[in-house]
């Protein structure tokens, strides 16, 4: 069956629109997809309000947050999946995260007056401004050959020091992600593993380093993984697959699709039934009633 449980939309860094996405979805099939903007849910009712009248496919609202990576570790992306986007608790926390990404843009915004680019003015498709945006404006306007460029000589935290723009931003803590995403009856779900650590992306994933810290958090509140990724190996697909199963976590998969922002990525990811079944099962029974 095709599945995708980490979309993007034009409410985030996507090029596609909330009701597009889910009009692909029932065209193709899918038996399930989430659209899961960056820090917002304004796609949200859009993309639910699609839907067509069918028990075929399985919409469910989400949200892609940044937090805590935690000691030793680098980036952790949690998919928030079945949120109710009107919980107030889940709205108080997307409000922390949107002030700290203001905050960390303005001190982008400087960082490039001090080094000679004026009047940077990058345009959001929706309401977040996010580094691909600062990216794409880059170059378009000639500091870089491509987004890509960009990101590697201004926007990364191992950027050259002389064009270095990168700034930190607030990351809310662990396990407070995991109440208010519980209290808004999501799950959560981690996001690409294989970038929890940078040095994983060229030396390989760590399965015992990574499987250590997963326990814990399932402790803390983590559901479940996204195992299969299409940026992974298939030794990557393998091991956190099997991961998930060890430490009784939900599996997911996920394409992290962004239409032309990230044109090689597809949509859609093709698994076993029976390796979302109990994701699905989950889910269903929350996102039925929206």
């Amino acid at each position: 069956m095709v599945v995708d449980f980490h979309v993007h939309s034009t409410a985030s860094d996507g090029t596609l629109k909330p009701h597009r996405l889910a009009a692909i979805a029932a065209g193709r099939n899918f038996a399930a997809m989430a659209l899961t903007d960056h820090d917002n849910a304004d796609g949200i009712e859009e993309f639910l309000s699609a839907r067509p009248d069918c028990k075929t496919t399985l919409f469910v609202p989400g949200v892609e947050l940044s937090i805590d990576p935690g000691e030793g570790f680098d980036k952790f992306h949690l998919l928030a999946l079945g949120v109710d986007a009107g919980n107030a608790a889940f709205k108080a926390l997307l409000e922390r995260v949107r002030k700290g990404r203001d905050e960390r843009n303005a001190r982008i915004f400087e960082n490039f007056r001090r080094i000679g680019i004026p009047d940077i003015s990058p345009a959001p498709h929706g309401e977040v401004l996010a580094r691909p945006h600062f990216a794409k404006w880059l170059a378009d306007n000639g500091y870089a050959k491509t987004p890509g460029e960009a990101f590697a000589k201004y926007l990364h935290p191992c950027s050259p020091r002389e064009t270095r723009c990168y700034e930190e931003r607030y990351h809310p803590p662990q396990e407070e992600t995991f109440r208010a995403v519980h209290e808004a009856g999501g799950i959560c779900v981690m996001a690409h593993p294989k970038f929890w650590r940078f040095e994983w992306r060229k030396q390989g994933s760590d399965f015992d380093a990574a499987a250590r810290e997963l326990a814990r958090l399932k402790e803390a509140g983590l559901d479940g993984l996204e195992a299969i990724y299409q940026a992974n190996t298939q030794a990557e697909d393998v091991g956190f697959s099997r991961i998930a199963l060890e430490l009784g976590l939900l599996a997911t998969a996920g394409s992290d699709f962004h239409g032309a922002n990230k044109p090689s990525v597809a949509l859609g990811m093709e698994v076993e039934e029976s390796f979302v079944a109990p994701v699905m099962e989950r889910l269903s029974l929350r996102c039925n009633k929206q």
